[in-house]
């Protein structure tokens, strides 16, 4: 059970890979998976689904990122980011017809990748929710066993709009071990295990 937001790397150089690995486990995500390939990047996307992806567009594979790209917006809906080597204009022009949430080019560094998921995530919450309709804590508890409480769901309408657990501590005005622990009570309360389960489990429930 994982309450820090999945990402899935899609790199071809392992230790570029690596190092973007460990920028983000040691903040508020997770990596979900590393794929080095255009076949790993959508068994991951189908079987192990994130919260967001970081692509590299040039892969040495059959579909590049850009395809992967095309994929995540027709099936699953997440927010991407393209890191590449590439800011010619031929690749700027196919990158924006899959609309992704960041571009960033190589070589970058920590804060720049950690900043632009952050907003990427966020941005791409807001704008998805806009067409949902608001969460209800009534409508929500009426089909849960054990019902939220108040503050589990200040928590998970937070979670829902792509906060990070770090942010939702400094909103909240809780420690960071308190929010885990809440976003694990809101997990088992709502049969959910990742964020992206969580986003999707709410929706179910607003919809019923």
């Amino acid at each position: 059970m994982s309450n820090r937001l999945k990402i899935l790397i899609v790199e071809d150089e392992p230790v570029i890979a690596e190092n973007i690995s460990i920028y983000l486990d040691n903040n508020d995500f997770e990596v979900s998976a590393i794929a080095y390939d255009s076949d790993e990047a959508f068994q991951q996307l189908k079987n192990n689904t994130p919260d967001a992806a970081v692509l590299d567009i040039n892969l040495e594979s059959d579909k590049d990122g850009i395809d992967i790209a095309a994929y995540i917006n027709k099936e699953i809906q997440i927010p991407f980011l393209f890191l590449t080597s590439y800011s010619d204009k031929n690749t700027l022009d196919k990158a924006k017809l899959v609309k992704p949430s960041g571009y960033i080019v190589k070589p970058f560094n920590e804060r720049t990748l950690l900043a632009s998921l952050e907003i990427a995530i966020s941005n791409f919450a807001s704008e998805n929710n806009s067409s949902q309709p608001k969460l209800s804590m009534e409508k929500i508890n009426r089909h849960l066993l054990s019902p939220l409480t108040d503050r589990e769901f200040e928590v998970a309408q937070l979670a829902y709009n792509g906060i990070t657990n770090s942010q939702i501590a400094e909103q909240s005005f809780i420690s960071l071990n308190t929010i885990k622990t809440h976003l694990k009570s809101i997990y088992l309360k709502t049969d959910a295990n990742t964020r992206y389960g969580l986003i999707v489990r709410l929706r179910q429930l607003m919809a019923k």
